[in-house]
């Protein structure tokens, strides 16, 4: 289970420090207890700290909470306003929990009719002014300034927790982080690739290199990311559409940063070459990494293809094209 908080984008965290300050209560679900645990060792973490490994985390939280069970204590889970309480003043080791934590027991035996006297707005002027510092405007305008669909996932988060509540909000951010990432494995990119001119440099095609050579009836493309049921007409259609504006004779498919092909993409492949065929375009595999490659071998289509239209890498591609082909 360690890689869900894992995989959360980091982008929520200015969100989240800022709404425990403003909204009262205990998010209440293990999960996005676990969640926030992980959250508060990101946000706190130095260069001198070990690495956070979510697992052993879990674990920890898991085996606090089991053995509360027994005394009908509250859930147990690292907290962005503790965190930041400790710091504040100088706690760095577990010896500052095991201090907090006698602090604790000595105030609910002996202190808490006292304390009971204090409004509850004292108490959360006391987690404002230790949290405050969490509040970090310069890192929503650094993340708006570099990637704007991450900045209106943090405003997701931040505005969800608001109107929603501290679960809601943060389930509505998840959610949105979700569809926008899904969004973007079923839109993958196509690239035409070509060749910098006077060096051994392969990159797509674009207007600030308009000097980049290309290979008369070669088109070199390259798609990125997974092939899926999700993406695979999508990226057929955006293929058929370069061959068609293009009207190469060879089209080179330059494999080298697709991941992985799963078997109704892997059919669409072998369905696309078949159609290249009959309009008299050759299609070549170049650069597949061995899982896909393997893939490819169980399949039978690089018997369709034959030893010859396969290749190790876009470079062997493009010196047996030229070679063959008579092209400079």
């Amino acid at each position: 289970m360690g890689f869900i908080p894992q995989s959360l984008p980091s982008i929520t965290l200015p969100s989240l420090a800022l709404v425990e300050q403003l909204l009262p209560g205990a998010l209440g679900i293990a999960l996005m207890s676990f969640t926030e645990t992980i959250a508060a060792g990101r946000a706190f973490a130095v260069a001198t700290d070990p690495p956070i490994r979510a697992n052993r985390e879990l674990l920890a939280t898991g085996a606090a909470n089991l053995a509360g069970a027994f005394f009908g204590a509250m859930p147990a889970g690292g907290g962005t306003s503790q965190t930041a309480v400790v710091r504040a003043v100088g706690g760095h080791t577990q010896k500052a929990s095991l201090v907090t934590a006698s602090a604790a027991a000595a105030t609910m035996l002996v202190l808490a009719p006292l304390l009971g006297l204090l409004p509850q707005a004292v108490l959360a002027a006391i987690v404002i002014v230790y949290s405050v510092g969490l509040i970090k405007p310069a890192e929503f305008a650094s993340i708006r300034r570099i990637r704007r669909m991450e900045f209106r996932w943090a405003l997701a988060a931040f505005l969800g927790v608001l109107i929603f509540g501290t679960l809601q909000g943060i389930v509505v951010a998840i959610v949105l982080s979700l569809i926008g990432l899904s969004s973007q494995a079923a839109n993958p990119k196509v690239y035409v690739i070509g060749r910098k001119r006077g060096a051994d440099l392969l990159r797509p095609l674009s207007p600030e290199h308009p000097d980049d050579e290309t290979f008369e009836g070669l088109l070199i493309l390259r798609p990125e990311g997974r092939l899926f049921f999700a993406n695979a007409q999508q990226v057929a259609d955006k293929m058929q559409a370069l061959v068609a504006k293009h009207k190469p004779r060879v089209v080179t498919l330059d494999m080298s940063r697709v991941i992985d092909v799963e078997y109704s993409a892997l059919q669409m492949m072998v369905e696309g070459e078949r159609r290249m065929t009959e309009q008299g375009v050759t299609v070549w595999l170049a650069g597949l990494n061995p899982s896909v490659l393997e893939y490819v071998r169980a399949s039978g289509f690089d018997n369709q293809l034959g030893p010859e239209r396969l290749f190790h890498n876009t470079r062997a591609a493009i010196h047996h094209y030229t070679t063959s082909f008579n092209c400079s």
